[in-house]
């Protein structure tokens, strides 16, 4: 059996590993090329000579380092630019603009600069081309309130589905229809233009209508499926009241929907995949191998409650025989944490890290690393939590208990004073969480 200081530096590792293989820079940098005749982005091609201006525009926690490698390959082709990206994330750039915003809640400065971002793509015509970036956490930073819905509006209906368990799937329905942006009328907005959307997914599937809620693609929901997602978590009269008419009405036929697939907008339209967790995953799985552990990629559609899912992983680890030697079984995808009253500080994987900790506790074979691929967990510092059989010991030498951590959704501090905390600072990408149980 590897030491307990081997397997942890191991599974620091692998997470590096993912997070290089999900390097936004490169991926865009790959998918645009030039010959002195044609130009091509992603699926997209066109003749120099047929192309007018081009600009460039995005949101997400990887725009800065995505809006950088577009500079690198295209230069002063680019007329101009603005994307968006979470406070602490801005990168300088030349042509582009990077603003930054708040996130996970939006705020003014997200409105404002989405605001100049419409601007800019209004009024181009059919031989412009417009390249849109698309990371994680676009849906909170790329922010502009349908009519009738203020900023705190936005912000209240927000934090209610982040607090109450909903999925990021259901979350980004609610966006969609209360913006002006979301869910596809970016694309209807920068008609006749090209529109070429090169998209780093931090969804489970990739679906391209969920992530940064689909301001370029086709939008498959409706009103009546926002409506639907409030009552299942009993939200219709806890969210602002302008919001719920506005679901209201449009369910009724009153407003009209984000465009659907089929409409007219989209044939000019293009999105491309730059990067995704299965791609990280399969890094990590490299970095295992080289180490000397035998990799087993089990899933990248890891969901569901951050503790339940982390019984799913430690079982599965308990379930290693002692005859395989050592093993990396590596999941992929996005846990959620339901929140309470009494809820203290942390973040789905350092929940998850914690109870896997509880799991485990006295075992001298497994460590687990729960990490966020983009840096941040949470409303904290930290990526995520490395934890193995020791950590409740460790613990509760420092006065803290685990089981109350737990149940107070409360991981930071105790991750925190038992150095099981994972602090990589912002990544500049955003391909989901990646985990890893280490045997043997």
């Amino acid at each position: 059996m590897r030491p307990l200081k081997d397997r942890r530096a191991v599974a620091l590792a692998m997470g590096d590993a993912a997070i290089a293989a999900a390097d936004p820079a490169a991926s865009v940098c790959g998918a645009i090329a030039s010959t002195p005749e044609e130009l091509r982005v992603g699926p997209w091609h066109g003749a120099w000579k047929d192309i007018g201006r081009i600009v460039v525009v995005g949101a997400g926690k990887a725009a800065g380092p995505m809006a950088r490698a577009a500079e690198a390959a295209l230069g002063e082709r680019i007329r101009a630019g603005v994307v968006i990206t979470k406070e602490g994330h801005g990168v300088p750039a030349r042509r582009i603009r990077v603003a930054e915003a708040s996130h996970p809640v939006p705020d003014e400065r997200g409105v404002s600069a989405t605001n100049d971002l419409l601007r800019l793509v209004d009024g181009l015509a059919e031989h412009d081309l417009v390249i849109v970036l698309i990371s994680g956490g676009g849906s909170a930073l790329m922010v502009a309130p349908a009519d009738g819905i203020s900023l705190a509006d936005k912000q209240t209906t927000t934090g209610a589905l982040l607090s109450c368990g909903a999925t990021i799937n259901e979350i980004n329905c609610i966006r969609k229809h209360l913006s002006r942006v979301k869910g596809g009328q970016l694309a209807r907005a920068a008609a006749p233009a090209h529109v070429v959307s090169l998209i780093l997914s931090d969804v489970i599937g990739d679906p391209l209508d969920v992530i940064a809620s689909g301001p370029t693609v086709p939008d498959p929901t409706s009103f009546g499926d926002a409506l639907a997602i409030l009552d299942r978590y009993a939200l219709r009269r806890t969210v602002p009241r302008s919001a719920r008419e506005r679901l209201e009405a449009g369910a009724r036929g009153e407003i009209e929907e984000t465009p659907k697939p089929g409409d007219a907008v989209f044939r000019r339209s293009r999105a491309h995949l730059v990067g995704t967790n299965r791609l990280a995953l399969e890094a990590a799985a490299r970095l295992a191998s080289e180490r000397g552990y035998a990799p087993r990629v089990l899933t990248s559609t890891l969901r569901g409650e951050a503790r339940e899912a982390a019984k799913v992983v430690c079982s599965l680890a308990e379930g290693v025989g002692t005859d395989v030697g050592p093993t990396a079984l590596i999941f992929g995808g996005e846990t959620t944490v339901t929140l309470s009253p009494d809820s203290g500080k942390g973040g789905r994987n350092q929940e998850l890290a914690l109870a896997a900790a509880l799991e485990i506790k006295g075992r001298d074979d497994v460590v687990i690393l729960s990490l966020g691929t983009d840096g941040t967990d949470g409303p904290t510092d930290a990526a995520g939590g490395l934890t193995d059989g020791t950590t409740c010991e460790r613990a509760k030498a420092a006065g803290l208990s685990p089981e109350d951590a737990l149940r107070r959704h409360d991981a930071y501090p105790l991750l925190q004073a038992t150095g099981d905390l994972v602090v990589t600072g912002p990544t500049g990408t955003n391909v989901m969480d990646v985990v890893v149980a280490l045997v043997g």
